[in-house]
């Protein structure tokens, strides 16, 4: 195959997308969306899920809160109806929890974090990995990190904890699912322009006593390209991962970041 026809995905792939009606997870839908591949999306937000439908004929969507595990499986009986299968999953529900030191950390904003950054991963990957030994089509799984999930985080230990957990889920899986020829890679962003972002740093401002603006400055300090990353950035890496030319990856932490020295 030339190397540039290598670097598609594969046309016609039945794509799930968790949290994909805004955000990174909107993009990569998109992306998928662009290369002729069939994507269904979940997401929290109804109204996120009506636009994006309408925005991209074709995509199919669920409402579903990917923390219980009754809305996920309602998502499978979605998926297996509009598709009959699938072939790419993309874990990509997450939440940025609370921002605070570890005493001033309640226990429903630790749990909360923990369930929809980390549980959800789990019970989609076990409802997904059946039909994914049933693909034909390099099947994949993806699984949204951070660059959280490789550096220590101070004041957002939750999130931290629950990125940390999925990239070692994703290497679990790798080993375990190789055999089966699914392939098993995290994605860690980095610092992703955006309103969530924007929310992330008024927070971290106010937990230390300075400036939003200050606070931007601070994290662009820490990152070598002295840049945020955007939402396609990612989405373009999820479709190499899917990709021909990514055959031989399984069991990675990808970090696309700018190199984040520390955070």
């Amino acid at each position: 195959m030339p190397i540039l026809d290598s670097l598609r995905p594969a046309p016609q792939l039945r794509v799930l997308v968790t949290a994909g009606a805004n955000g990174i997870g909107a993009a990569i839908a998109r992306a998928f969306h662009e290369t002729g591949a069939r994507v269904h999306v979940c997401d929290i937000d109804r109204s996120a899920i009506d636009r994006l439908t309408t925005e991209l004929p074709g995509v199919t969507g669920s409402m579903a809160d990917a923390s219980v595990a009754a809305d996920v499986d309602l998502v499978f009986d979605d998926v297996q109806g509009a598709f009959g299968g699938l072939d790419v999953l993309v874990n990509n529900a997450g939440i940025a929890g609370p921002t605070g030191a570890i005493e001033d950390i309640d226990g429903p904003g630790w749990e909360r974090t923990i369930a929809v950054n980390l549980n959800s991963q789990y019970y989609f990957a076990r409802r997904a990995v059946p039909m994914l030994k049933r693909s034909a089509a390099g099947p994949c799984l993806i699984s949204m990190a951070s660059v959280a999930g490789r550096l220590g985080y101070p004041y957002r230990t939750p999130y931290a904890a629950s990125k940390w957990a999925i990239v070692g889920l994703t290497k679990s899986l790798a080993v375990e699912l190789g055999p089966h020829d699914i392939r098993v890679n995290a994605i860690l962003p980095g610092t992703v322009e955006g309103e969530r972002m924007n929310g992330v740093i008024a927070a971290r401002a106010a937990s230390v006593g300075i400036g939003v603006d200050e606070m931007r400055q601070q994290y662009l300090n820490k990152i070598s390209l002295r840049r945020m990353v955007s939402a396609d950035d990612v989405a373009a890496l999820a479709l190499f991962l899917c990709s021909p030319a990514a055959r031989n990856m399984t069991g990675q932490a990808i970090s696309i970041d700018g190199n984040v020295e520390y955070l």
